[in-house]
C-alpha cells in the first residue's frame, strides 16, 4: 500500500511550500508535485491553490486534511504491529534529538528493554520539527525535545530540567576574560534556548 502521497500531502500542508515540503522529505520539487497530482486526479478535486508565496489548501484540501492524517496513522500502526518480532506484544517508537541520545534516551533504551522485555523498541534520531510532525502523523509515539512548541493537537510534558553549571580552571574561580566563551543557541536551532556562558 502507497502511502507517500497523503504523507507528502500532509507535508506540503504543514510547510505551507512544495519547496520547503521538498527539503524536509529529500525529494526534488518536481517529485512533490507529482505526488500532490496523483492524489488530486484520484480525488477528482484540486488541494491546493499555488502561488509565489506558496501553497494554500483549497475547500476540498482542508476536509482531506483529517483523512489522510487517519490513513498515514493507520497504516503506521498496522505496518508496526504485523512487524513486531516473536515474544512481544506491543511496540513502542521513540523519537528524539541526536543531543539527548547520549546518556538519556540511551539509559532508558537500556531499562525499557531489562523492565518490559515483551514490549518491541524502535528508537529514531531527527530534527525536532520532523519529530513533531511524525508523532502528529501518528509515526512516532513519543518524541523527546528542548523545549518543544507548544501545538494544540500535542500533549507536553517535562521529564528532566537540564541545570548549566560554569567550570573552570581557575583556582581562584574567577572568569578571565581573555578566556571567556560566549555561546548563543537561537531558536534555529531547534532549541529556543537563550545564551550559554562556558
Amino acid at each position: 500500500m502507497d502511502i507517500t502521497p497523503p504523507r507528502t500531502f500532509l507535508e506540503v500542508s504543514a510547510s505551507g511550500s512544495f519547496i520547503s515540503a521538498a527539503e524536509r522529505l529529500h525529494l526534488t520539487q518536481t517529485a512533490v508535485s507529482a505526488r500532490i497530482r496523483t492524489l488530486e486526479e484520484q480525488l477528482g478535486r484540486r488541494l491546493f491553490v499555488r502561488n509565489k508565496a506558496g501553497a494554500r489548501l483549497t475547500t476540498a484540501g482542508e476536509r482531506f486534511v483529517g483523512h489522510a492524517t487517519i490513513l498515514v496513522q493507520v497504516w503506521e500502526q498496522a505496518r508496526q504491529h504485523v512487524a513486531l518480532p516473536p515474544g512481544r506484544e506491543e511496540g513502542v517508537s521513540l523519537g528524539g534529538e541526536l543531543s539527548l541520545w547520549l546518556p538519556l534516551l540511551a539509559d532508558w533504551l537500556i531499562w525499557m528493554h531489562r523492565e518490559c522485555p515483551q514490549i518491541a523498541l524502535r528508537a529514531e534520531v531527527d530534527s525536532p520539527m520532523r519529530l513533531l510532525d511524525r508523532v502528529h502523523e501518528g509515526s512516532l509515539d513519543i518524541a523527546v525535545l528542548y523545549n518543544p512548541p507548544q501545538r494544540p493537537d500535542l500533549v507536553s510534558e517535562l521529564l528532566v530540567e537540564e541545570k548549566l553549571v560554569m567550570v573552570t580552571s581557575a583556582p581562584d574561580g574567577q572568569i578571565d576574560p581573555a578566556q571567556y566563551v560566549y555561546v548563543a543557541l537561537s531558536t534555529a536551532s531547534g532549541r529556543g534556548c537563550g545564551p550559554r556562558h562556558c
